[in-house]
């Protein structure tokens, strides 16, 4: 199978805060795969910018730095790495003073596509944004990159809003999320809305329940002094779980369509029940003998921070009336993996007996590691002995399915930055739907505030406090295991 690679517009695309870690692992080694594939014109140029006093030469070798230390196989081409190295260049920026502007404008070059990375704190979005306009850097098809949170709450999720519309319009604001540019993500709507074997199949009839999974095994590392005042809600739930239960639940659109897509994806958020504090669990992770708690990690041995969230959602709609989704994520867990799980009812009658056992079918659509969907079918053990009835797994992962073409298969920040080249929105978060997601979520956080609420405790390496398998007990299910 050969990969069809579709070019983009010549353009300039300047990454503020160029010098920062996002940059260095994801967003220029991600820029460098996409130019080494023919997907990058060599009109295209990328501009660092950043408080850092640099010249274009020593900025170009801290690029070529991070490519080696962050994709080393792909820096073995030298001779793509030197001409990519070649489009790449470097100024001064005060963010919030007038430093650097006028010559980041004698930089950009007239009738191209400019586009604006803001690889900073959301703090100086705002200010970005205005020195844009005031220096005449933007025009009307310039674009602008926000990367989350957005905001921590909906009041301040409102008040950013509202700064980036006084100097750009909808239409030009992509506020990325990369789990949206996972190839097994955008998958969900290919296998849902592409195959007329699932989409009769896809409501309250006939799925039991669906399961979301995000494990970590890591802890919160040198993100503590950010984590402590996030926590798992804001930081995984409110975002990342939030998008992939609009794509898993949303109706078909009318049509492939940035706002289409995004007005059925603002339905499910909307149509979410107000969640039951019985049906919400919290924790922290604990000591073990090799690694240290979540307090001792953030510095706070007061803390009430959350590193796992478990919860029962509901969606009061036609579709999923009845139909329990089950959303997970914490750090600290026993493997890393990222799974939706859509578990099928049982059949209404069996004909084979008590005997045969339950059997239910399950459609695991993985997103990490070994991308791949396995769609758990029920038939007869094999040999002599009666009707034993065994669940096998039908298996594709992209690897295997692929071949050596699923290795090319580009990162989620490489597809993401190019379709805000294209202009194509699909994948970003649309403002009112980063409102509503907030407006679903502050009630939870309120609550444990109100109610001095103490996340449980669990061990490193588990799947998490035992408060969240009581969680699934009560309603007679269980969690999927947790595994790689």
């Amino acid at each position: 199978m050969v990969s069809r690679v579709i070019p983009v517009d010549s353009f300039d695309l300047v990454i503020f805060g160029g010098t920062g870690d996002l940059a260095r692992r994801k967003i220029l080694p991600g820029l460098f795969r996409r130019y080494a594939s023919g997907q990058m014109p060599d009109e295209g140029r990328i501009i660092g910018a950043a408080r850092s006093d640099m010249t274009c030469d020593e900025f170009r070798t801290m690029v070529k730095e991070a490519v080696e230390e962050f994709d080393p196989k792909s820096a073995k081409d030298t001779e793509n790495l030197s001409k990519f190295l070649d489009r790449v260049f470097y100024v001064a920026v005060d963010a919030k003073g007038d430093g650097g502007w006028k010559e980041l404008g004698e930089l950009l070059r007239p009738d191209m596509i400019r586009a604006f990375y803001f690889s900073v704190a959301p703090s100086l979005f705002g200010a970005i944004a205005e020195r844009l306009k005031t220096f005449d850097l933007a025009d009307d098809d310039s674009r602008i990159v926000v990367e989350k949170p957005f905001g921590k709450d909906l009041e301040t999720a409102r008040a950013l809003n509202r700064s980036l519309a006084e100097h750009f319009l909808e239409s030009q604001i992509y506020r990325i999320d990369h789990y949206l540019g996972k190839e097994t993500v955008q998958n969900l709507m290919a296998v849902r809305f592409g195959n007329m074997l699932f989409e009769p199949l896809w409501n309250s009839q006939y799925v039991d329940h669906i399961q979301i999974t995000v494990a970590e095994t890591v802890g919160v590392g040198g993100r503590g002094g950010y984590y402590d005042t996030s926590g798992a809600m804001r930081d995984m739930v409110q975002n990342h779980l939030m998008q992939l239960l609009c794509l898993i639940a949303m109706e078909p659109p009318a049509k492939f369509d940035p706002d289409a897509v995004r007005d059925e994806k603002l339905k499910v958020i909307r149509a979410l029940d107000p969640v039951e504090p019985h049906h919400i669990v919290r924790g922290q992770y604990a000591a073990s003998d090799k690694t240290a708690s979540y307090r001792e990690d953030v510095e706070n041995p007061r803390s009430f921070t959350e590193s796992f969230v478990a919860m029962r959602c509901a969606i009061s709609n036609w579709r999923w009336a009845g139909t329990p989704f089950y959303l997970r994520t914490g750090k600290r867990l026993k493997a890393r993996t990222s799974e939706i799980a859509v578990v099928f009812k049982d059949a209404p009658h069996s004909i084979f007996g008590a005997e045969a056992g339950v059997h239910r079918n399950v459609l695991s659509i993985r997103l990490q590691p070994n991308e791949g969907m396995t769609l758990g079918v029920t038939i007869k053990e094999p040999g002599p002995g009666g009707m034993r009835l065994v669940d096998v797994p039908l298996d594709m992962s992209f690897a295997e399915a692929l071949g050596p073409d699923a290795e090319e298969v580009p990162d989620a920040y490489e597809r993401l930055i190019m379709d805000v080249i294209r202009g194509n929105q699909t994948l970003f978060m649309r403002g009112d739907e980063v409102e509503a997601a907030w407006a679903w979520t502050d009630p939870i956080i309120n609550g444990w505030s109100n109610r001095n609420d103490v996340p449980k405790p669990y061990d490193t390496g588990s799947a998490g406090p035992d408060d969240a398998l009581m969680l699934m007990h009560r309603d007679g299910r269980r969690w999927r295991e947790i595994k790689e």
